[in-house]
């Protein structure tokens, strides 16, 4: 008989969960935005070895450590007084001056190597790299902002290699410019834009705060609460409702009636926000000051902390006529180029019931479509067909999501295999976990379309 905790969930049901949720994201990266006052806590060493141990058994960990605390040290120890000016995801952003990049840079690295020595200890090495490029905000409320930057660009080819090595990349809080010009970047943002630029399929701000439990926090009817409190799972909105509820202070300045609440929880949520709007699909926020944090949020269904979710059934839904023409807009290159296969819109609205688009705010931005094929050899398939992203979404992981998703609808329809023909995106559908098959596992009726000068190759997963 197997053992129950108190919180009614066996200890084997723990491990199936964690097999599960193991099995699911082996291979997918995740990013960890870490506040610097957890590096003084006693479970940080703890809170590294099991990031360590997430690279060893395959994930792609990447690290964006915060050290706003660490920097303010630094500038009072040397006599370098900080200005701010509002900013509605970030909080407050630091004027940087000449007189400050210097300091802020030393602090940033500094801070950054503590975290590069902690994963040392328990034997992983990582890389604290020149990934960011960035530009300066120029001026913001009249404010010169100076050495204060934003992310340009995320350079996702060497973290690339870093992450292929198994190494995990550090990213500390500064970027550069095309002429080598040193920028202090929020890490939020640099968390935000590394996860999006990457496809992470998980971000998780990890704070030295009870995080979204308890105290003074409002909470909106409906919200899913657990054990203290603790708020489990939010969507988007429902975030951005919880947002409202718990401003910071009244407009005249007095603590909301029910006390204070954890404001870097509130800062993690606005992070969420912004990272689900930008294609994340799960943002953790969770106390890294509990054991084991990161891990039960990971690997079992109770967690640990709040995640923050993308409704993919509201994002990703059937194609509407009025789609189409957008739809085709950013087809046409991919047909030039012979990656896809040329499609009329008359060809569209044929199959539209095959059709799925990722819209945002209204617009579709990414296509897919799953066509049945119901004939032998074998069992029923699905053919995964016309994926498209419109090219100033790409680096949102639109893609991936959209077959993702068709993938769980063929299993729902009863499909037992999925197959892909393509001539130029073998690498992208490996790593979605399909592998190379013949054309004579296409269906029979399939095969009879089969156009062999195109010499598109066939791969499949089964389900």
């Amino acid at each position: 008989m197997s053992h129950t905790p108190s919180g009614g969930v066996s200890q084997m049901d723990l491990v199936r969960e964690a097999f599960h949720y193991q099995s699911r994201f082996a291979g997918s990266t995740m990013v960890f935005k870490i506040d610097f006052p957890l590096t003084a806590e006693p479970a940080f060493p703890s809170l590294m070895r099991d990031l360590a141990l997430l690279a060893q058994t395959g994930f792609r960990v990447v690290v964006v450590p915060g050290a706003k605390e660490w920097i303010d040290a630094v500038l009072t120890e040397y006599g370098v007084v900080s200005q701010y000016v509002p900013s509605e995801v970030h909080g407050p952003l630091r004027v940087t001056g000449a007189k400050a990049i210097g300091f802020v840079e030393m602090a940033a690295f500094h801070v950054a190597t503590r975290f590069m020595t902690a994963l040392s200890a328990n034997r992983r090495d990582s890389v604290v790299g020149n990934f960011v490029r960035a530009r300066g905000l120029g001026v913001i409320a009249g404010r010169d902002m100076e050495n204060t930057g934003r992310v340009e660009k995320i350079l996702i080819k060497p973290m690339g290699r870093v992450l292929d090595l198994g190494m995990i990349p550090v990213l500390p809080c500064i970027g550069w410019g095309p002429s080598g010009r040193p920028y202090n970047v929020p890490s939020d943002e640099i968390a935000l834009a590394a996860a999006a630029a990457l496809g992470a399929v998980k971000l998780f701000v990890v704070s030295a705060g009870k995080g979204l439990a308890g105290g003074g926090l409002r909470i909106p009817p409906g919200v899913e609460t657990g054990g203290e409190g603790r708020i489990v799972r939010l969507t988007p909105r429902e975030a951005e409702a919880v947002l409202e509820l718990n401003a910071a202070a009244a407009p005249d300045g007095r603590e909301p009636p029910e006390g204070p609440v954890d404001g870097a929880a509130l800062t993690g949520l606005r992070l969420a926000v912004a990272a689900s709007r930008a294609g994340v699909e799960r943002v953790h926020i969770i106390d890294g000051r509990e054991e084991g944090a990161v891990l039960r949020e990971l690997f079992s269904n109770l967690g640990a902390g709040t995640m923050v979710y993308a409704d993919e059934y509201e994002a990703i839904r059937p194609l509407k006529t009025a789609d189409i023409p957008d739809v085709l807009r950013f087809m046409e290159p991919l047909m030039r180029r012979g990656v896809l296969v040329r499609r009329t819109a008359e060809d569209i609205q044929e199959r539209k019931e095959d059709y799925r688009v990722f819209g945002i705010d209204g617009q579709a931005h990414a296509c897919g479509a799953l066509h049945r094929w119901d004939d032998a050899p074998g069992p029923d398939q699905g053919e995964i067909a016309a994926v498209a992203v419109d090219s100033a979404y790409a680096d949102m992981g639109l893609g991936s999501r959209l077959v993702r998703f068709l993938i769980n609808k063929a299993a729902k329809e009863g499909l037992r295999r999925v197959f892909v023909l393509t001539t130029a995106t073998q690498d992208w559908f490996e790593a979605l976990g399909f592998r190379e098959s013949g054309v004579d596992t296409l269906p029979a009726s399939r095969r009879k379309t089969y156009n062999p000068e195109r010499k598109s190759k066939v791969f499949a997963l089964d389900l």
